[in-house]
């Protein structure tokens, strides 16, 4: 089956927009272009629900209800129950809530495993636990590859280890990592999971009931959505983890690890992403329960954006001006892509932009991998990311734009 990009595309009013009309996104590993059944939400809720939810009034009873439908049919695409899902205000400061309660819950002399191919928002949190006597330990990439090898893992567990965290996939490296595989060993040794899936989840919702990790986080505005950050906690671990919340919602999960009050409206409006899912389900055929169609959307997604990324990786490989990180090969990562030039990747998307393309350059926060691999962090790398709602002729647009730069 072929993903139907002209009905995609139609579900984004960005590519209506005027002021947008001649330029070619590929920043969307910062953040994507929203859906209009987000946007349509949102709206709605600001002129008719803009209320405190949850009273019995019919504005306010309204209001809750939307929230409660957003957790509801995410946690279900996620093959999660609902309660296992929760917002906040992003992912950086969901993992930093986390790692306040996890800071509680382990002893002195217990362990905990981290990477340097992470975003620092799943990397420095859990790294400052060292300051109450935590053993942290890194798991470290490949510096040619800026691979992580599942094998090295293994030799950093023991009984003493907590929790292992890792990237589904980094936002410069842009390999997928093996996540069951990783997480059967985390288990096997006593651990629990927590992955950042940030990089990974814009590319088809992943179901974190059958993969297995722990916790789960990623990041609604780069998954066609509001500005919010959801976290999966299962159950178990949920459950062990101290209440960050006000006391009396200790007893309720997702609002354990969600000190302050959500943003209403933007939690209402994720609904939106859910909707979006659907409607390519059913507009491509796609049938079953909420975990069926979301897979089946996953899989579609990923196959376009395979059939665009190899012929990117294959022009930037074969470049000798430029390094490209991750795997040359489509399947092995997600089409986020940068590569280290003999200048400031800022200055090569400053280029781009004047071709019509709107990339970005910098560290992107994963200042750890990019050292890791002996690369300036202050000149960074140029990243060039997409999504399943990019045209091929915007793939030749940037290729074109990329000969008269590189």
């Amino acid at each position: 089956m072929t993903l139907d990009i002209e009905f995609v595309r139609s579900r984004f009013p960005a590519f209506a927009e005027p002021s947008l009309q001649g330029q070619a996104f590929f920043e969307n590993a910062g953040g994507s272009y929203t859906c209009a059944p987000v946007i349509a939400r949102l709206e709605r809720f600001y002129r008719q629900r803009k209320v405190q939810p949850y009273a019995p009034y019919e504005a306010s009873r309204l209001a809750g209800e939307e929230m409660d439908e957003a957790r509801a049919r995410l946690a279900a695409m996620l093959g999660v129950a609902s309660d296992e899902v929760s917002f906040g205000p992003s992912t950086t400061a969901n993992t930093y809530v986390l790692s306040q309660a996890v800071r509680q819950w382990m002893n002195p002399g217990d362990a905990i495993v981290v990477t340097n191919q992470d975003h620092e928002a799943n990397s420095g949190p859990w790294r400052r636990l060292a300051e109450d006597g935590i053993d942290v330990r890194e798991w470290s990439v490949d510096p040619e590859t800026g691979l992580l090898n599942p094998e090295d893992l293994e030799n950093l567990l023991d009984e003493r280890v907590r929790l292992v965290c890792f990237p589904h996939c980094s936002n410069v490296i842009g390999a997928i990592n093996p996540l069951v595989e990783i997480t059967a060993v985390a288990h096997a040794a006593g651990a629990f999971v927590c992955v950042d899936g940030v990089s990974y989840a814009p590319h088809g919702l992943p179901d974190v009931g059958g993969l297995g990790p722990d916790i789960y986080l990623f990041s609604a505005y780069k998954t066609y959505g509001p500005h919010q950050g959801i976290m999966v906690i299962r159950r178990e671990l949920g459950n062990l983890l101290p209440n960050q919340a006000h006391y009396f919602n200790a007893d309720t999960l997702y609002k354990r690890f969600t000190p302050a009050g959500p943003d209403h409206a933007q939690v209402a409006a994720s609904a939106g992403i859910a909707d979006y899912i659907d409607e390519l389900a059913g507009h491509h055929g796609i049938t079953g329960d909420a975990p069926a169609r979301a897979g089946g959307v996953h899989d579609l997604m990923r196959g376009h954006e395979i059939t665009l990324l190899q012929p990117l990786l294959d022009y930037l490989k074969d470049r000798n001006s430029v390094r490209l990180l991750g795997p040359d090969r489509a399947e092995g990562r997600a089409p986020t892509v940068a590569v280290v030039l003999n200048r400031a990747g800022e200055d090569a998307a400053a280029e781009l932009a004047r071709h019509g393309i709107m990339a970005g350059g910098g560290d992107f926060y994963a200042v750890r991998p990019l050292k890791a691999m002996g690369i300036d962090a202050e000149r960074g790398v140029l990243r060039l990311s997409f999504v399943h709602y990019t045209s091929r002729e915007e793939i030749d647009k940037l290729m074109t734009a990329l000969d008269d730069i590189l």
